[in-house]
Order: structure tokens, then sequence, then C-alpha cells
């Protein structure tokens, strides 16, 4: 049987419900010298030839996803939310990346794949508010990760950041989710991985630089990890949202989490 193309099914099934709203794109990243997916869901009405400009957040699947599960799994209804906050969302295939750009494999470069290739690239194509002021991120689990990993290091590019059951500290997984394919073995490389995950990085955040909202449910195996990173946010007065709740890791919490995200960075994208 010939495997069905995602993206060709995707296109029909959107088009059908949600003219014009939903578009599939291939980005060339000249870092790793391959095009990369992603899904982009417009506002509807949305007309290139407008003068009207739409804040954008970025969507980042966790592992084992691709461009596709945010619209084909966990938000079915991205179509309607892009209407209802007047904004783009932009969901890149992450490829089980850990969204960083890896040191030991020049084929896994996702962190400036996305800061810089594919945000110029969505900035050029569509009417976007082309600044850290109407840019956020955010994503589930890897995706979790990479957001908070992209968002701190990057804020001159994301005014703000958010992660759902997020792997915010990989070192107490050493053997798990390809990470080691991406930084090396963690028994050989202690200081790679302390370089790596997000608990060591929260000394790059300037105070009132960037927003962030963090979620995870109560019965996450990661929820440890997170309770950790509230808690070293607030010895060090980083401001942030934290929002707990009984759930697992799975998409029916993130499905719900990101409405919260959502609202959040609406009120980041109205500030005055």
């Amino acid at each position: 049987m010939k495997k069905l193309n995602i993206a060709f099914l995707l296109s029909l099934f959107f088009t059908a419900l949600h003219a014009q709203t939903v578009d599939t794109v291939e980005v060339f990243s000249a870092k790793m010298n391959r095009a990369i997916k992603n899904v982009v869901v417009l506002p509807e009405g949305y007309n290139k030839n407008n003068s009207q400009k739409y804040p954008v957040i970025y969507l980042l699947h966790g592992y084992g996803g691709n461009y596709s599960t945010w619209v084909g799994q966990t938000k079915k209804s991205l179509p309607q939310d892009a209407n209802q906050w007047q904004t783009i969302f932009v969901c890149p295939d992450g490829q089980d990346s850990w969204y960083w750009d890896s040191p030991v494999d020049p084929s896994f470069q996702f962190e400036t794949y996305i800061s810089s290739e594919l945000v110029q690239y969505i900035d050029n194509k569509y009417n976007t508010v082309a600044s850290p002021k109407g840019r956020a991120i955010t994503g589930f689990s890897m995706g979790g990760h990479g957001s908070l990993w992209l968002g701190i290091n990057h804020p001159d590019i994301f005014g703000a950041c958010g992660s759902m059951s997020g792997g915010v500290d990989i070192r107490p997984f050493p053997n798990n989710w390809d990470m080691s394919k991406r930084l090396g073995k963690y028994s050989e490389n202690n200081e790679r991985w302390d370089n790596h995950t997000i608990i060591t990085q929260l000394y790059k955040i300037e105070p009132y630089k960037l927003a962030i909202i963090i979620d995870c449910g109560t019965s996450d195996f990661f929820y440890k990890v997170n309770e950790q990173l509230h808690k070293e946010m607030l010895y060090r007065n980083i401001r942030h949202e934290y929002i707990t709740r009984p759930g697992a890791h799975n998409h029916e919490y993130w499905g719900n989490a990101v409405d919260y995200q959502l609202m959040f960075f609406s009120k980041f994208f109205n500030r005055k």
C-alpha cells in the first residue's frame, strides 16, 4: 500500500473546512542544506495585499511528531483560534531535533533554522509584526524544551515563550528520545549536556526582556523538573506564569493548556 501524503490530505481537509486559512510550505535551510516542511495557519480574511499586520505564534511539536501534529492531533481548532486571536500560527517540523544546533550532527541545526531561516521566510512571505513584540513561541514536551531554549537564547527574535509539559532539564533522562544522537553520550559529554538544558540557561534572562509561561500536569513524568525550574526562577526573581493542574503527558492536556497560553500571548501582543 502506498504511503498517504500527509501534506496533501491536510490541504484537502482544511481547504474544505477553512478555505485559504492553512498552507503547507517548504522552507530551505542553508545551514542544513535541505528543505523543511511547515504548516502555516492564517486568520480568515487574511489578504497579502492588505496593510494589516498579524502577530505570529510558533508552535513546536514533541518527540515523534512532525509539522502536521498540531493541526492534525493536538489542536484541530487552530484555524478557528487564528480567527479568534487574529494571529498567524507556524508549526515547523522539528524532526526529533530537540531544537538545538546539534554540535555532533550537521544535519540537525534547528535552532538556526527556526530562529533565523524560518522567521525570515515567514516575515517575507506574510503580513507579520516583524519584531519580538509580535512573535511568541511555545510547544509541548520536546517542543516545550525547544520553545524555552529558543526564547531564552534569542530574545531579539521572540518576545514571549511558553512550555507545556516541557523537558526543561534533560539530564535525568540521558538514554531517552534520541538526545544522545544530538549531543553525544551523557557519560562522555557532561558539560555539553549541562550547557544544553533549560534550567542552566536562566542567567541569560534580562529583567522584563522576555514574557514566559510554563504549564505542566501533576501526573506528568516531567512534573518534577518543571517544579524545580519554577522554584529556580522564583529564586532568581524571574517573572513568569506557572500553571499546574491534574493531567498527564498527552495531547488532551496540551490541547487544553495551549488555550491559556494563547490568552497570555494575546495580552503580550496587545501591550502598549
